[in-house]
């Protein structure tokens, strides 16, 4: 009895070193129970939003991505690539109006993408129902907002970045750019579609995929920690083979969910 007194007492010292140095990496699964903020679920159920972004929910799970996130009344949130503004719409619906929503879209996007794929950000622009969203745009490389942010988004956007209709961009100077822009302690949260392991950055322009180990070790060196990646979006029947707008996986890709955190406190050396 007292050795397994001694390992609960080890167990908890080192999960208590593990919250200081802030290292450990919790893996959340895909837990169907997830208890979904009363916030979130009221923006889900916002009858304001577009029949075709409702009819995502079930692929998208947003209820369950959101509370992983941990996106709060009164936060500072940027949609980074806010793109059709899935997630803007309900952001906007849980900050409320003591928050704040920066909608972000390239100017890289604007210039050679269709117009299409940024019209429901482009849309929301001046409506009043999502009065506290504001729409910025820049050169990828040069994102800013015009406060410290609580919580950076991307979804399904990573990959574009090493895209030749982005410039390629700078990858590093981007990830710098989000640490910059989020409060000490501020979080950021990426979605992705994944490619095969060691695949590396082989399959962005092509399959629109990338290997979840290029996004980890780019936030680390960043100075990002990784909190937790979640198993919620995972589809062990994907085989990482199809581009993910192939009618056999399309709304059904395997992604990875990781949730990044800026740390509260240099680290001493």
């Amino acid at each position: 009895m007292r050795s397994l007194k001694l390992c609960a007492y080890a167990l908890l010292a080192l999960l208590g070193l593990c919250a200081a140095l802030e290292f450990c990496v919790v893996h959340a699964a895909a837990d169907p129970a997830v208890v979904v903020p009363a916030e979130v679920a009221a923006a889900i159920a916002d009858p304001a939003r577009p029949a075709e972004q409702v009819a995502r929910d079930a692929a998208r799970r947003p209820g369950e991505v959101l509370a992983f996130a941990g996106v709060a009344p009164g936060d500072r949130v940027a949609d980074f690539m806010s793109g059709g503004a899935y997630f803007t719409r309900l952001f906007s619906r849980i900050v409320g109006d003591r928050g704040r929503v920066y909608a972000f879209l390239p100017e890289e996007q604007l210039k050679n993408c269709v117009p299409a794929e940024t019209a429901g950000t482009r849309a929301i622009a001046g409506d009043a129902h999502y009065g506290n969203v504001k729409v910025l745009s820049a050169p990828v490389g040069r994102f800013s907002t015009p406060e410290p942010l609580d919580l950076i988004w991307t979804s399904l956007n990573f990959h574009d970045l090493y895209d030749s209709f982005m410039g390629p961009a700078n990858v590093p100077q981007v990830v710098a750019a989000l640490y910059r822009a989020l409060k000490r302690g501020g979080v950021l949260v990426i979605i992705d579609h994944v490619a095969q392991p060691g695949s590396k950055v082989r399959d962005t322009e092509t399959l629109h995929r990338i290997d979840p180990q290029v996004i980890i070790r780019t936030a680390l060196a960043a100075g990002f920690v990784l909190e937790a990646q979640s198993d919620l979006l995972r589809n062990a029947h994907d085989a990482h083979e199809l581009a993910v707008f192939d009618p056999a996986i399309r709304g059904r890709t395997d992604q990875v969910l990781l949730k990044f955190r800026k740390p509260r406190e240099v680290a001493a050396l």
